[in-house]
């Protein structure tokens, strides 16, 4: 079944980095099979524009093939304030908060990320969804490629 996935910044650099390639790449290629649907933010876009070129051309490619873009609003910011508010992430993390808050607001299948500090994280995936189902939200799933890709 095909899953609207909302990647992170994470997972762009993680397809070029040693500890986390193996399981990345079989990710995208997977996107780029379109067996499953890429959810690209701005947030994204915005934070990969300090990255090498290289990073920026599989973000590209992935925007190409036909990824949803999808935009931070007032919505998603109040939803991010929240988390904070009640303690899931520090300020320092309101990109994090962000992210977090778009995937729920979008509904995607999942938000995949390799920020095992920040997202990726069962106390923190815990206490965001706490704060999603306080404010009518939907449960998000929040998981790393490995616990994504089809094997």
């Amino acid at each position: 079944m095909k899953q609207k996935l909302y990647l992170d910044t994470s997972i762009i650099g993680g397809y070029f980095d040693k500890e986390f390639e193996l399981w990345t790449k079989p990710l995208i290629d997977e996107i780029r099979n379109r067996k499953n649907i890429a959810v690209i933010s701005d947030i994204t876009i915005r934070e990969i524009q300090p990255a090498p070129d290289f990073i920026k051309e599989l973000l590209e490619e992935i925007v190409n093939i036909g990824a949803e873009l999808v935009y931070g609003n007032t919505e998603s910011e109040e939803l991010a304030e929240l988390y904070l508010m009640e303690g899931a992430l520090g300020s320092k993390s309101l990109e994090d908060a962000n992210h977090i808050a778009l995937a729920t607001i979008e509904n995607v299948s999942a938000l995949v990320s390799w920020n095992f500090k920040h997202i990726v994280n069962l106390n923190r995936i815990r206490l965001f969804n706490s704060v999603n189902l306080k404010n009518g939200y939907n449960l998000l799933e929040i998981r790393s490629p490995r616990e994504i890709i089809e094997p």
